[in-house]
């Protein structure tokens, strides 16, 4: 944890010397940056997503290209978008640094050698996905009420607002958000396509699932590979089983909606500005933007319209309700966001 934590914040990581992981994952936004698209060594097509309980994922980024935390965490070094690096670079780097090549033996028992250059960079990768595990969220005003509810504690249910608690029964009844927003984290960790334009100015349309799951299977540093830790491989069941469908095209990750209030823009690529526009867009969806495959068919095996969804419907919501909405989902943000601080560490000694 602690090599991962210095090589998070370390700008050595990138082409240009500038770039670290916490340029984009910035501990005092959230481990976001709060733009609409990501900024490296040039503009990236998608935002930049939270890193906060990302421990909980089963798939990694947007498209879930990443199977792992650690096969994720090389994908921005390689980027040449993002950080620019290469997979030697990144070896040379961390054996021929004093401190990142004796926290290497330590945390993994051998020295870095730049004559495996790609077990050198799973290896980094490892150790960014260890100290990502510790980034977690608080408590909020959502889990007092939650828990006063559990204990039947009338006074301390009695003070969640009560805008919020219509929102929550709208979350649950009418808004239906609970289909795919469940659980602790309120994410299915799965992935939905909801309408939201999918065209970029780099790639042209941007196809979401369906690229990621091309990128994860010839990814040579995925669960399936050699680099896996696990040696009966059961953590690459999912990996193993995947398979690319029409459904897929234009699907994105379904993400936690806590700090959902802090994490402005939203949507993979920021199409959306506020939580209002959240909310307001699945109470107008327009299904004819959805894109609906010649291979979704009912339970009787009969092709479905493709101008139907089977999740997805128009809420048609009042302005009232998308208030009251917007205000359950701000009472899942931390009551008191924890500032985050670098560990104090004394120099590494073999």
């Amino acid at each position: 944890m602690e090599l991962g934590e210095s090589l998070f914040f370390d700008a050595r990581l990138s082409m240009n010397g500038q770039i670290s992981c916490a340029s984009c994952h910035v501990p005092g936004r959230g481990f976001a940056d709060g733009r609409s698209l990501a900024m490296g060594l040039e503009e990236v097509d998608r935002r930049t997503p939270s890193l906060l309980n990302v421990r909980l994922n089963r798939w990694f980024g947007w498209d879930g290209a990443g199977d792992s935390l650690w096969a994720q965490s090389v994908r921005p070094m390689l980027d040449s978008r993002e950080m620019g690096m290469t997979v030697a670079g990144v070896a040379s780097l961390v054996a021929a640094d004093p401190e990142f090549s004796c926290r290497y033996r330590r945390a993994f028992g051998t020295p870095p050698s730049t004559a495996d250059d790609d077990g050198v960079i799973v290896n980094v990768a490892k150790a960014l996905a260890a100290f990502q595990e510790t980034l977690l969220s608080g408590r909020t005003t959502f889990d007092d009420f939650r828990d006063a509810l559990a204990k039947g504690n009338r006074a301390a249910v009695a003070r969640y607002p009560v805008a919020a608690q219509r929102g929550a029964k709208l979350f649950v009844g009418k808004g239906r958000c609970n289909l795919c927003h469940f659980g602790p984290n309120f994410t299915n960790g799965e992935f939905e396509e909801i309408g939201i334009p999918h065209y970029t100015k780099a790639r042209g349309v941007d196809w979401g699932r369906a690229q990621g799951i091309k990128l994860m299977l010839a990814n040579r540093f995925n669960r399936l590979s050699r680099y896996n830790d696990d040696p009966r491989g059961v953590s690459a069941e999912s990996s193993r089983h995947v398979a690319l469908a029409w459904r897929n095209y234009g699907e994105f990750k379904i993400p936690s909606l806590r700090n959902a209030g802090s994490n402005a823009p939203y949507m993979h690529n920021g199409h959306l500005a506020t939580l209002s526009d959240v909310v307001r867009h699945y109470s107008e969806l327009d299904l004819s933007r959805l894109h609906l495959g010649p291979d979704l068919v009912d339970g009787d095996g009969a092709a479905i319209d493709p101008g139907v969804s089977t999740l997805l419907k128009p809420l048609h919501l009042e302005e009232q309700e998308i208030s009251d909405l917007v205000a359950f989902l701000r009472t899942l943000d931390e009551k008191r966001p924890r500032p985050w601080r670098a560990s104090e560490r004394k120099p590494c000694r073999s």
